[in-house]
């Protein structure tokens, strides 16, 4: 697929199937402006929408966003709070504008220690728009890659699987997506350089992208960028 922009008319030759992006900067953002954290996760999540809308301009399948880690919980307690009321806020808003979109959203992660009723919330927006096929929006919140290999290893276990018959595929069927493919592409904003335990399992094979941009700022000129860095890329998957 090529994608040409008329701004810089740099044609992008090669769109990866799925993205997953690791959304960093938020309380830089806040702090470079004088702000409080909050203000900082507010104005990433107004980004979201945005960015969204960007990557499915460039007919991108998969798109997956890390919103919250498990080991976000060692935040201070009125951040995480404000962080899960921020997350059921933007449901409330967005998951009808998605909708009619025909994005279907998914979620990885542990439901069972976040409050109720946002768990309630992000079960019915996976079932609202359980059949929209126009782009896979899946949700990383309350997510570890190591907790989501542990999970795995235990069912393994429980349904008392034959050591013989366990290779990759049957592995990668016990993660909490087993129908998510594997990301092409993975984005860091604020000019990290870690994985930060996501989809440890799933990214092997990943190409990794890291944007100097902190993520309230992230927009369609740096989506391009990564883009293009992608598609001048040679994936050898351990092949000459």
């Amino acid at each position: 697929m090529s994608i040409n922009n008329a701004e810089d008319n740099t044609t992008i030759e090669k769109i990866p199937s799925h993205v997953a992006i690791i959304m960093d900067g938020n309380g830089r953002w806040a702090s470079q402006k004088g702000l409080p954290r909050n203000q900082g996760h507010e104005a990433g999540t107004k980004n979201l929408r945005r960015v969204i809308k960007c990557f499915a301009k460039y007919k991108i399948k998969y798109l997956t966003l890390y919103a919250f880690s498990t080991e976000n919980w060692l935040r201070p307690e009125t951040e995480v709070n404000m962080l899960f009321d921020l997350l059921a806020q933007s449901i409330v808003e967005e998951t009808p504008k998605l909708h009619s979109d025909g994005v279907q959203i998914r979620h990885i992660g542990r439901l069972d220690s976040i409050p109720k009723e946002l768990g309630k919330s992000i079960e019915e927006s996976i079932e609202l728009t359980k059949s929209n096929q126009t782009m896979i929006l899946t949700i990383a919140f309350n997510y570890g890659g190591r907790t989501e290999i542990i999970d795995a290893i235990k069912n393994i276990v429980k349904e008392k699987i034959d050591p013989d018959n366990i290779n990759e595929g049957t592995f990668s069927n016990y993660l909490y997506d087993k129908k998510l493919p594997d990301p092409d592409l993975i984005i860091r904003t604020a000019g990290e350089m870690r994985i930060s335990n996501f989809l440890i399992w799933q990214s092997a094979y990943s190409e990794y992208y890291s944007s100097p941009v902190l993520w309230p700022d992230f927009d369609d000129i740096e989506i391009k960028n990564a883009l293009y860095s992608y598609s001048n890329r040679h994936r050898k998957y351990g092949t000459i």
